[in-house]
């Protein structure tokens, strides 16, 4: 299957793959960190016992809508309606195939950490593991990237036609994730801990979908 693919496509392909590859690595390591109290443990609690400042009236509205822009019901809304919207312009399921095989692995991989885990909110003020928390890895943030990250990268390939380059939101992504990470901090929800394997295991996701859409050929994806 490989060998029939342009030479373009198998590079895009293999490199996706192993920053895939790479930064599940990273995810992995942050866990075995947060397994044996190393210095990230003492970083979390450094970060935990700043003052978090209360926010009220619109201010808390404003703090509340940024940290929804990780809640996966309006992220899997907007990507599954843009997916149907694109599909149905270039007459392929791709789009919609891809969407909904982020949401399973968000939920399959990312909710199976944090049963694995089971590591307790930082608002309960005890970090316990195996506690029966959901804390480790923020599903906010993997969610924030993945399905942002993800609705970029269809935004970019399906707006892609010679002569011209698709149109390129990644810095956008990142905005968001960003600001969900801060505001989780802000709002104590999380351990910062929590939000970098977060990000790094949603990373992982969605550049391996990257490197699944690079290796099948679609004569109605845009080159």
């Amino acid at each position: 299957m490989f060998k029939e693919l342009a030479p373009e496509r198998r590079y895009e392909m293999k490199v996706a793959a192993v920053k895939s590859a790479v930064l599940f690595i990273g995810f992995i390591i942050v866990s075995t960190l947060v397994l044996s109290r190393s210095f990230l443990y003492d970083f979390d609690h450094w970060i935990k016992a700043l003052r978090h400042h209360t926010f009220k009236g619109m201010s808390s509205h404003a703090i509340l809508a940024i940290d929804d822009l990780g809640l996966r019901s309006l992220t899997a809304t907007i990507l599954i309606l843009y997916a149907l919207a694109v599909g149905y312009r270039f007459k392929t399921w791709r789009p919609l195939n891809l969407s909904l095989l982020a949401l399973l692995l968000l939920n399959g991989v990312v909710g199976l950490s944090k049963l694995i885990f089971g590591r307790a909110k930082p608002r309960l003020a005890l970090d316990l593991l195996h506690s029966g928390g959901l804390s480790y890895p923020s599903g906010h943030a993997a969610n924030a990237l993945l399905s942002w990250g993800l609705l970029s990268y269809l935004i970019f390939r399906y707006s892609h036609r010679y002569p011209f380059t698709g149109v390129n939101l990644n810095w956008l992504v990142g905005v968001i994730t960003t600001a969900v990470c801060v505001v989780s901090l802000i709002r104590n929800t999380h351990w910062f801990s929590d939000l970098l394997g977060g990000v790094l295991l949603g990373g992982s996701i969605l550049v391996f979908l990257i490197a699944v859409d690079r290796a099948w050929p679609s004569q109605r994806q845009p080159a």
